[in-house]
């Protein structure tokens, strides 16, 4: 499986708890999808956030992407028995 490397993105547990954001910013990638997903198109974005660059806008979607193409393992559920369907 091929890498992609993402320099606009970065992680740092340091900080904002280790989630990823935007180019070492304290401005998480969620939050910059959220503002797509909302609608905001990315002259709006830059308006609102003129410290981000388009570059950084555009990395956002690529980087859920090569997430969502991850593998996922699934993890065992917490099971109690206000749960519906489940039974202790």
């Amino acid at each position: 499986m091929a890498t992609t490397r993402f320099d606009r993105v970065t992680v740092d547990r340091e900080v904002m708890g280790g989630r990823p954001c935007i180019g070492g910013l304290r401005f998480p990638v969620s939050r910059l999808l959220g503002l797509l997903a909302s609608g905001l198109d990315e002259e709006a974005i830059l308006a609102e956030h003129p410290y981000l660059e388009r570059e950084d806008i555009r990395a956002a979607p690529s980087y859920a992407a090569a997430l969502a193409e991850e593998e996922v393992v699934e993890l065992a559920r917490y099971r109690c028995a206000s749960y519906p369907g489940e039974s202790m």
